[in-house]
């Protein structure tokens, strides 16, 4: 394996490359660029053998990866925020299709107002479209990640588009080291493409049309993709278990980091993450036993095993990078559901929401995630929902309101006189 330093972006470049991609319908768009452009540089150096075509827009890119795909084409892609948005009709149109290919998303908020730094309102928008959803969290995983998305979305139990979620900026242009598989270790791994997976029997059907059809059809072949779903948890384990065979790395369904004695979690994706790896460090130093769990799973969701890692614990703070309009934290809603009815006294639940946007999250915001959470298990008491944000910050909006109130009143009295 060859050791280089490289982005998150050139790193799921990479993961294109070794999986032997053949086609790669694009759309560039901001901050996922960078993939495509190294694709492409290599595609026209004859570094890599695909056929890149850019598309009209995002509709078109995932309408030209499903097609690809549904004719045994092994295709990657990638998007970004609005991007994903634009494509969201054809999203769950290919997931229907049950056509395999992977798509990377580098997570950015979404407008409005509008923003170039990440959070994960975009992605979670994918959440019930019926594709399999990875987050990583380092360069490493980026493209580990990649090449067990094809894996997975190849497997005849499976049949369904993957997505690969990094942070945007934080992850997306981040250099970090990360070994290089050699191509004929991966080949091993991740064999071509076998078409024969896409043939189906009389006696067999299978949910991949796209005729209009009346509700009982249409359920069932819904369901149909539910139960794929259900079907990659199994599959995720064996593709894992011959990765780390293959290649030494370790990737379960979930990273638990310092959780086997401890009585407060931390639950978060994504790359800030690896902040609170480095606050649980600290608060341990401190004498607080906090670990940290963070899904890479999110579709399918590994509710049993997650369930089984979260009880017993005295509580746990789940820490959002998102935020459902009128409902709250999504991965907090997905947490409940797992912990509900699992056991007779399940830990308390706190919700965090955070980094919305790109904002940061101080090493002090975590000692005091730790200390409600804490303080909300000694009492029994589940604490009201909270946004992380500061004082100063609040003071620093109430200021540029104050100054946009006095503008448009200055350009009132200037519009009278």
């Amino acid at each position: 394996m060859n050791r280089v330093l490289i982005t998150g972006n050139g790193a799921a470049a990479w993961g294109a490359r070794l999986a032997a991609t053949d086609y790669v319908p694009a759309f560039p768009i901001t901050p996922q660029t960078e993939i495509i452009e190294t694709l492409s540089d290599w595609i026209a150096r004859g570094e890599m053998t695909a056929r890149m075509v850019t598309l009209e827009s995002e509709h078109s890119m995932l309408t030209a990866a499903g097609a690809a795909a549904a004719t045994g084409v092994r295709v990657f892609t990638a998007t970004s925020s609005q991007g994903l948005l634009y494509g969201m009709e054809m999203v769950y149109t290919v997931a229907g299709w049950r056509a395999p290919f992977v798509l990377v998303n580098v997570s950015r908020g979404l407008s409005a107002p509008i923003t170039l730094e990440p959070d994960h309102n975009d992605v979670l928008a994918a959440r019930d479209s019926g594709f399999l959803q990875i987050h990583a969290a380092t360069c490493q995983e980026v493209l580990d990640s990649i090449l067990i998305a094809y894996r997975l979305a190849e497997d005849s139990e499976v049949r369904l588009p993957a997505l690969v979620n990094l942070d945007g900026f934080y992850l997306s242009f981040t250099r970090e080291p990360v070994e290089i598989p050699e191509a004929h270790l991966v080949r091993e791994f991740l064999p071509a493409f076998d078409p024969e997976t896409l043939r189906f029997r009389a006696n067999a059907p299978e949910s991949q049309a796209v005729a209009v059809l009346g509700g009982g059809p249409y359920s069932y072949f819904r369901y149909e993709v539910h139960l794929a779903q259900g079907r990659a948890l199994a599959a995720f384990d064996r593709a894992t278990e011959e990765f780390q065979a293959a290649f030494g790395r370790a990737y379960a369904p979930f990273e638990a980091y310092r959780t086997e004695d401890a009585e407060i979690l931390f639950v978060m994706m994504g790359s800030f993450a690896t902040k609170a790896k480095a606050a649980v460090d600290a608060l341990r130093e401190a004498g607080t036993k906090v670990g940290l769990v963070r899904p890479r799973l999110l579709r399918p969701f590994p509710v049993t095993a997650l369930r089984g890692h979260l009880a017993g614990k005295r509580a746990v703070a789940v820490i959002d990078q998102n935020l459902s309009m009128g409902k709250g934290g999504i991965l907090h809603a997905e947490i409940a559901d797992a912990l509900y009815g699992a056991a007779d006294a399940p830990p308390i639940l706190a919700s965090f929401i955070g980094g919305l946007g790109g904002r940061d999250i101080a090493p002090e915001e975590f000692y005091e995630i730790a200390r409600i959470t804490r303080e909300a298990a000694d009492s029994g008491e589940t604490p009201p929902p909270r946004l992380l944000y500061t004082a100063a910050e609040l003071r620093e909006m109430r200021k540029l309101q104050t100054i946009a109130e006095a503008e448009h009143h200055m350009a009132k009295e200037a519009g009278k006189s």
